[in-house]
């Protein structure tokens, strides 16, 4: 029982990271496009983060507040110099 549970553990964890999309595109309303490095960001931070707690969902539907008050507020928190508040860093025409 217990091996037959650390095995199912195991593919569990290679399983789940795999079936995660290397990137997702957003098309927003004002004509730009973001695009979200999400094995990126897997690898540095923990799942919980932004999808709370419990499973995450195949498809993650983030619109203008949620996005910004979640990403926005992350990559200040780790002063993430990439993000200094100009829109055009991650809206692209």
């Amino acid at each position: 029982m217990k091996k037959s549970l650390a095995v199912f553990a195991l593919v569990l964890m290679f399983a789940v990271p795999a079936m995660a999309a290397d990137s997702v595109v957003y098309n927003a309303k004002n004509g730009t496009v973001i695009t979200f490095d999400h094995k990126g960001h897997a690898a540095r931070t923990a799942c919980k983060e932004c999808h709370g707690e419990g499973a995450p969902a195949k498809v993650i539907v983030a619109g203008k507040e949620k996005a910004h008050a979640l990403c926005l507020a992350c990559h200040k928190k780790q002063k993430d110099a990439k993000v200094s508040g100009k829109c055009s860093e991650c809206h692209k025409k």
